[in-house]
């Protein structure tokens, strides 16, 4: 499900980019490299984030295959290096990223189906008509009475579709400086993923009792309110000189 979001994700990013003006095999070459390093960052998020389960065997840090992906790493690092291959390859950069960043999302919300398969990341209990049946061998042991459970993967893939659409149409009315687009993408993920991550029950590591993720999701919050004020500050500037 990961590998159908980033091959989505290209598809929709090469068509808004040849609208700007570019060319499509040069988002093909910023994500040769963006995608796999995009992998590497979720994988050292997860073992930094919950490196306890690791002790005694570390050799299992690269098996991805046993699960274990933190999306923020990966989107810090895959960005961050999407970035540098654009600078050398003398791709204007701001242009590049306002239409790189909306199909993030929509990645994130096809790969977010993996946890539906997987039976994991689930929420809390509930009898609401979409909940989530779970087996019981895949219950936490503090749940194992409970059956249905709230789909915090749907909720999250729910809301990354409209973040989606919401950024493409604050880039088609330039509502903000070039480039700061990165930002209403940050503070929307932020904002989701807040309350979606008070939903979930799975194991998680704790920094003064509250799951890293919460934490990284305020961060979130604060960073993009930052750069979308800023951005939208200066746009106004431009009209007003």
């Amino acid at each position: 499900m990961i590998a159908l979001g980033v091959l989505v994700a290209i598809w929709w990013c090469q068509k808004r980019w040849e609208n700007k003006g570019g060319k499509a095999e040069e988002i093909s070459e910023i994500m040769i490299w963006a995608v796999p390093f995009g992998l590497i960052g979720a994988r050292l998020y997860h073992v930094v984030t919950d490196w306890r389960s690791f002790r005694g065997r570390w050799e299992d840090v690269p098996a991805i295959w046993q699960g274990g992906l933190g999306i923020p790493g990966g989107l810090i690092l895959g960005v961050a290096v999407g970035v540098s291959v654009a600078k050398k390859k003398g791709i204007n950069t701001s242009a590049v990223l306002d239409a790189v960043i909306p199909s993030i999302p929509i990645a994130q919300a096809i790969g977010r189906w993996g946890n539906w398969f997987n039976q994991e990341l689930f929420g809390k209990p509930t009898e609401l008509p979409w909940a989530l049946e779970i087996d019981f061998q895949h219950r936490p042991k503090d749940f194992i009475a409970e059956s249905t459970f709230h789909p915090t993967f749907l909720y999250e893939a729910v809301w990354n579709v409209l973040l989606a659409l919401l950024l493409a149409k604050c880039d088609r009315a330039r509502l903000l400086k070039p480039g700061r687009l990165i930002g209403l993408w940050i503070l929307g993920y932020g904002v989701g993923r807040l309350w979606v991550e008070a939903l979930r029950i799975d194991n998680a590591s704790l920094i003064a009792g509250v799951r890293v993720n919460i934490w990284m999701s305020l961060i979130a919050i604060v960073s993009g309110l930052l750069i979308v004020a800023l951005g939208r500050q200066r746009s106004i500037d431009s009209m007003n000189p």
